[in-house]
Order: structure tokens, then sequence, then C-alpha cells
């Protein structure tokens, strides 16, 4: 069988496919939808593993004290195929019955989702909030998840060549595949090695702190460990167990998810020892979910460039209007700025220093739409998402912030601003797909160079960079020289170029495009996973 034959089986704790289907958070889903919808264009044998989350993510709105709050309503879906096949997966020595559903709804991806909300189950809420807890629940899902996964695909006879785990969730279908050899008479050494050569491991947090880890006595309680042994566990993931290193350990091959990632990897994993090789494959996005029609033309004139553009930058105001209220000004640059509130993004680093903000809004210069969620229990990422909110209140007319984000936003910003801004502390961005979707529309990235901007930026050719690849002593040094250069990039680049230089403002667009649109498509991706992973 030919390496491009092989058949995936991708394990993922979120899928982002479309944004009425609430099974996903951000980044880390809206890549496995996008991983799913490529491997189906080209026409690759690679199918989803997943769950069926009752009450999804978080439904985040902002409330009348200007802060966000959560709220997780129950969801039902009519376009789910039942398989009519259930598995049990023993968590705390109580049999939990798990309920087998196909999705073939969104660009014909094959994915089956694994979902506890049946009535042969007490706890029917182990699927329930996708990220809603932690220890012994996180550790339930991810038992449904990887054992789950694993027999799901047993009981529904698709063979598989290839277990690819996106992120450390997925780590526990390796014990179970594990568990498969032992109980036939293999002694632990050979069965590790046997499956070793089916499984793939995709790492994307590049802080070596916020990879998930567990006491060995609470998996054995849980029921984890399927049988291995305390020592056994320490020999894969250390202790406590750390689901990144098992997974290191346990794959014949890793993959971070852009090239700067790569080098930031391999360094942070570097005392891990029987680890597997960490190469860069950097992300790609769904061409046919995230670029507009009007840009999937092979070739366009400046006129049609400009005039398709307006018009996605004219559904971007409608849409703001409808949500918020707010009038934008079409002919006022206007900024994209949407993404997971976690503190090293920076959501508020323009405004670092408030006076030249404030000089920027005030001679309408600049208007900008913010969105995103912060997770439910980072009252961090809640504190920034609040403070852009009362920004939006000291400056209504030029500061939007657009509740309850999901795809349908991060869609139109990425289609219809004039610029993507992407500020976070390099390098702590494994990726960052969504500046891929904004330059496939001909919206100019603004970035620092951090992620897949790395490597994809040519400097007033494309796009623009924020500062410089130096290091920094401390977190504050870091952000004082990268907000006093994105001031001066917004006001002595990107300002003048748009005001005054429009052939110059279309020569990027199209640049961007070019260079961009194939280079960090889905569809590449799959063909790098299946040429240098799988």
């Amino acid at each position: 069988m030919s390496n491009k034959e092989k058949a995936v089986a991708y394990f993922c704790m979120e899928y982002g496919l479309s944004s009425s289907f609430k099974i996903y958070s951000g980044g880390l889903g809206i890549l496995a939808g996008d991983m799913l919808k490529g491997a189906k264009d080209c026409n690759k044998p690679v199918v989803g593993i997943g769950l069926l989350w009752k009450q999804g993510y978080t439904e985040q709105k902002i409330g009348s004290d200007l802060r966000p709050y959560d709220c997780y309503p129950d969801f039902n879906y009519d376009f789910l195929e039942d398989t009519g096949v259930k598995v049990k997966v023993k968590i705390r020595l109580n049999e939990v019955t798990c309920k087998v559903w196909k999705v073939t709804a969104f660009g014909n991806a094959t994915l089956y989702l694994l979902d506890t909300y049946v009535d042969e189950n007490a706890d029917r809420l182990i699927t329930g909030q996708l990220y809603g807890w932690f220890g012994e629940e996180r550790i339930a899902q991810e038992m449904v998840l990887g054992i789950g996964g694993v027999r799901a695909l047993r009981a529904l006879n698709i063979q598989i060549d290839v277990y690819h785990f996106n992120e450390g969730h997925a780590l526990l279908a390796g014990i179970e595949l594990l568990r498969e050899k032992v109980d036939k008479g293999e002694g632990f050494d050979q069965a590790l090695a046997k499956t070793k050569k089916e499984i793939v491991f995709t790492t994307h947090t590049p802080v070596k702190a916020g990879n998930e880890h567990h006491q060995h006595e609470v998996l054995q309680y849980m029921g984890a460990n399927q049988g291995l042994s305390i020592d056994q566990m320490h020999r894969l993931g250390g202790t406590p167990f750390n689901m990144t290193v098992a997974a290191l350990r346990m794959s014949r091959k890793s993959n971070a998810v852009a090239q700067l990632h790569g080098v930031v990897a391999n360094e942070m994993w570097s005392d891990v020892d029987q680890r597997s090789e960490i190469i860069a494959i950097t992300n790609g996005v769904h061409n046919g979910t995230w670029v507009a029609e009007s840009f999937s033309k092979p070739s366009l004139t400046d006129d049609e460039i400009w005039k398709s553009h307006q018009q996605l930058k004219a559904e971007v105001i409608a849409m703001v209007k409808d949500r918020s209220g707010i009038a934008l000004d079409p002919d006022v640059l206007l900024i994209g700025f949407s993404r997971r509130a976690a503190p090293y993004k920076r959501s508020d680093l323009l405004f670092a220093d408030i006076e030249r903000a404030r000089k920027l809004f005030s001679d309408r210069k600049i208007q900008i739409v913010f969105s995103g969620k912060a997770h439910p229990q980072d009252d961090g990422g809640k504190r920034i998402i609040a403070k852009i909110v009362q920004f939006s209140k000291e400056f209504p007319q030029h500061v939007v912030f657009l509740e309850n984000y999901d795809m349908v936003i991060g869609a139109a910003l990425t289609r219809g601003s004039d610029i993507w801004l992407n500020n976070p502390r390099r390098p702590l961005e494994a990726c960052g797909t969504s500046g891929m979707k904004a330059a496939m529309n001909g919206v100019l990235n603004v970035s620092t160079l951090d992620g897949w901007w790395d490597e994809a930026c040519e400097d007033g050719v494309n796009g623009w960079s924020i500062g410089n690849r130096d290091k920094f002593a401390s977190d504050e040094a870091h952000d004082a020289h990268d907000a006093k250069a994105l001031y001066e990039v917004i006001e002595k680049k990107v300002v003048p170029t748009f005001y005054n230089d429009r052939a110059k403002w279309l020569t990027m667009m199209r640049a961007s495009i070019d260079s961009c649109k194939e280079r960090f498509s889905a569809t590449r991706m799959v063909e790098d996973y299946y040429k240098f992973l799988y």
C-alpha cells in the first residue's frame, strides 16, 4: 500500500465545520474541520473521530456590567446519521455507553462523534461542555474520545493504518491500542513498539506549562491506564503524567504547525528521551470555506479586486450595524481583530499608549472591530475583553466589540476588513490561521513575526511586520517595544498607503492573494501530511 492510500483516523477534541454546529471552541477545532474538508477535496481516506458536545463550548455574551459571562444552552441537530453503533468505556468502574453518530453534512467530510447523552448513562454530561471542566471530568472526556474512539472504529469495521492525534487530548487512544496488543499476550515493550508505528501526533501549545498533565493515582482510579501499571505509565508520560510527552513517545513521528513552531517545539521538548522526531508542517485553511467566491476566480483585474473587496467590506459594516447598532464609515480604514482572548495574544496592545490611540481615532484614520471569547475559567482573558468593551464605549464610532465570536463573524472579518491585525508575543503563537484566511481574500496582514506570518511575511509587499525577531529580558520590555512598533507601522506605512497610494495598496492585495492562496491551503497541508507524516 502506498503512502497516498493510507487510511487515517484523525482524533480531535473539537471540530469547526460550521458556525451552527457547536462542537468547536476556536483555532484547534477550525484546523480539524479544515483538515477533514481538505482531505475530502484531495480524495484521501481520512475519517475524523470526535465528541458530540451537548452544550458546545460557551455562548459568551457581554453583561450590563460590560463584562463577559457564559451560558450553556442544549443543542440538537437533525443532520446526524445514527450508525446504530454503541460502545462502552469503563470510567470509575462504571460502564459508560457511547453512542456513535456520523456526520457528512459539511463539505462531505466524514466525521464520527461519540455521545454519552443517552438514557443508559447516569452521568450523561461527560460530553456536555467542551473544555468545561478539569481534573476527573476532563479525563473522562478524553477516555471517551480516545478509548471510545478506537472501539468505535472497531465496531464500525473501519480499517485504519495511521492514527493521527491532534493535540494531547487524544493520547488515550494510544493507551487503548497498546492494551489491545497486551491483552493478546504481547509484552509491554513489544506492544509499544508496534503501537508506535501506527501513531502520528500534532503538537500545538508552545508553552511547556500549558501542556496537560495528570496524577497517576487519578488516572488509575478513572481507569484511563487500561490496566497499565504506574511504572509503565511513567515510562510513557513521566510523573506527573504529561499527555504531550506520552504522545511524543508513543508516536513514530510528530509535527509542529509552523516552521518557527518547529524550532520552538524541538527546543521545548529536547529533554524528552525516546521521543519521536518533530517536523514542521505549517497549517493550512480550507479555501472553499474561507475564501469569498469573488476572490476564488483564477485571475482578477485591479478594478475587480477593489470592487469585490468594497462589497465584502460593506457586508462587514452591515453585520456590525445589525449586531451593535454602530454605523461604521466605508471610507475609513477598517481593522479586523478576532481570536481567542488569551493574554499572550495581547488583544489590547493597540491601546498601550492611549493618547496615541485616541489621536488615530479622533483624526478618523482608523476604525477597528474586535471579537473573541475567553475560556470560561480564564479571568485574565475576560478582563481583556472587558477592557476592550470599555474602549468601545469611549470611541463608539471607531471601536466595536462583537460578542459571542463564531465562524460567521470570523469569516466576515477575514473577508471584509482592510487590515488583519495580529500581535501575539513572539514566539507564543503556534500558527494563527485566521491571518491566512484574510490574506487569501486580499486583506493585508499587520502582524508580529510569529506563527505562520514569520515565514509568509514580505514586509511592504504582501503585508507588514510589527517589530522584529529580537528577544527581550521581560514581557514588559517586549510589549513596550511591540506597541511602539505597532503605532509606527500604522501611522507611517498603513495609513499613508491606504489613503494616498491606492495603486500600491492594490498591488499588495494581489501579492497577498498570490503568495498565500495555495501555499497555505488545507489541500497543501493534507498533501504534506501524506508526504512527510503518514
